[in-house]
């Protein structure tokens, strides 16, 4: 991207690099025609973001470096099959990398970009003050678990997939999480598992079967898929037998 400009023809002379902008100038200078113009004006938007790139990747890096810890300090309470197991809140995740993530010039942010009546996705960025910035996205239907209102359904599920995508933005895990990239699918599988669970009636067994395989199928998640319609059908033998 950059052309190399000899200042003199001395030996041991050093030489300028001349950036696009400096070309545009130069051009502009000499009256040069539209079409070479728009070109290096290309040129120069290809190589601002080649820039805005390395100088996220090399803030990223040092970020990494600085080995934030996430806590497990919230344990999950009431009859699920996740009862006595720990986690860290929201607010924990973001009270312990901002810090790391500022010092670097980095910062956070999420955005709901999918907002259905039995479907939401949330999508978390991470960008640089050199004007880069990554994205990750994760969906999931309104928990309906337990005693909450369509409200409160909606924000449970919002403050999940925000958890989990600025968790795997950062590369980061709480503590004691499993390593090999499943934590967010065995998660949802025990989520879905737990509502099948407490159907009362075959109806409702078979309208959280149907839910939830819309969601195994969109997150395209195949194994979990025939777990929960495993259980599923031992959970309707049981209901049909008695």
């Amino acid at each position: 991207m950059n052309a190399v400009i000899e200042m003199e023809s001395k030996p041991n002379t050093a030489v300028a690099v001349a950036t696009p902008a400096d070309l545009l100038r130069i051009a502009v200078e000499q009256g040069a025609d539209l079409d070479k113009l728009e070109r290096l004006m290309d040129l120069q938007d290809r190589y601002n973001a080649a820039q805005a790139k390395r100088a996220y990747d090399e803030a990223f890096a040092a970020f990494k470096a600085e080995a934030v810890k996430i806590v497990k300090n919230k344990a999950v309470e009431g009859n699920s099959p996740l009862a006595g197991k720990r986690y860290a809140e929201l607010h924990d995740i973001v009270k312990a990398v901002t810090p790391a993530l500022s010092k670097h010039g980095l910062s956070s942010s999420w955005k709901l970009t999918k907002d259905e009546k039995d479907w939401m996705e949330v999508t978390c960025y991470l960008r640089h003050v050199g004007g880069h910035q990554e994205s990750v996205s994760m969906g999931g239907p309104p928990d309906t678990g337990g005693a909450k209102n369509a409200i409160q359904a909606r924000a449970s599920t919002k403050t999940y997939l925000e958890r989990y995508t600025l968790k795997a933005i950062t590369g980061l895990s709480e503590e004691n999480d499993d390593t090999d990239g499943n934590v967010y699918k065995q998660a949802a599988l025990d989520e879905w598992v737990e509502k099948a669970q407490s159907a009362k009636s075959a109806s409702e067994l078979i309208r959280i079967k149907r839910d939830g395989n819309a969601f195994f199928s969109k997150a395209r998640d195949r194994d979990s898929f025939k777990q929960f319609n495993a259980t599923v059908s031992a959970l309707m033998d049981g209901l049909q037998g008695g």
